[in-house]
């Protein structure tokens, strides 16, 4: 697949699970339901690897490397972004993970030395300016303080924690570790690390039987983890983390659309000028792949 067709792959995919993650919040603790997911994907994209002949074997130091990888990006990110979710409406989440735009930019530029380009920070800007409008009366309620306040304090520590495993994959893709069995792996450690903060916290481990949660697992699992992480990791390893991590500014998008056909979202001036924001700071990055790599 071609970057972009990779792009519009995850970002439709991850569009819809901002909201596919609130069916999963309520009768299990966050911790425990990360570690569900992510054991129950690895599980799968590793026997998927088995059955197509690609290797799972790896030395001590490219175990090391993807234990980072994994942890960093399939488990403490998701159990910040499964915590804020608790305190605040998703596309609000959604809206504060578009920040990792910034954040790769920089990321990039103090790891691997990355030029930064006028045209990536001005994409950047008009895209996430553009998502924040979208979401302009979540962002007014924050002000106040209390459960938003909160729900803020953990959407940004996920972006951080996800700009930081972006990091951690580049290095991974630079020492020739496939994705998948890569991915497969890292999938495994982030659920560790998931039900280590289980542990930590003394969090119930249960589990919800009933339709919602279980086809929600199953979507997050396949789609939201194998499928959308596969696309995401190839375009990180075609066009470097500053252009791949835009698709964290356009997914909000994506869900505003579900929210409008699901939820009554009603659609302002405000709203419809957020949009054409979004969209022009996509193609501004994406037409010049504003962050070369070195």
């Amino acid at each position: 697949m071609n970057p972009a067709a990779l792009f519009v792959t995850a970002t439709a995919i991850w569009g819809t699970t901002w909201l596919a993650i609130t069916y999963q919040l309520g009768h299990v603790a966050p911790e425990v339901s990360v570690v569900y997911r992510f054991a129950l994907a690895g599980a799968l994209l590793g026997a998927w690897c088995v059955v197509t002949g690609k290797s799972l074997r790896f030395d001590a130091r490219e175990h090391g490397w993807i234990a980072l990888q994994g942890s960093l990006l399939f488990g403490f990110n998701y159990v910040t972004i499964y915590w804020a979710e608790q305190h605040v409406a998703s596309g609000l989440v959604a809206v504060l993970f578009s920040t990792i735009v910034f954040m790769s930019i920089v990321g990039t530029r103090t790891a691997f030395a990355t030029p930064i380009t006028a045209r990536a920070l001005l994409g950047a800007a008009a895209g996430v300016v553009g998502v924040a409008l979208l979401f302009l009366p979540e962002l007014a309620a924050a002000r106040n303080g209390g459960e938003a306040a909160l729900g803020i304090v953990y959407g940004l520590l996920g972006t951080l924690i996800a700009t930081l495993g972006n990091l951690a994959a580049m290095r991974t893709q630079r020492m020739g570790i496939a994705i998948l069995p890569g991915t497969a792996w890292g999938m495994i450690y982030g659920a560790i690390s998931a039900a280590l903060i289980a542990t930590a916290t003394g969090v119930e481990w249960t589990f919800d039987p009933r339709a919602p949660y279980l086809v929600s697992l199953a979507y997050l699992a396949v789609f939201g983890s194998i499928a959308a992480f596969g696309a995401y990791l190839t375009l990180l390893k075609q066009v470097g983390a500053g252009p791949s991590s835009y698709v964290g500014v356009m997914t909000p998008v994506v869900a505003l659309g579900l929210s409008t056909a699901f939820e009554g979202y009603r659609w302002t001036w405000i709203a419809v000028l957020g949009v054409v924001l979004a969209v022009a700071g996509n193609v501004l990055v994406m037409r010049g792949r504003g962050v070369r790599r070195p």
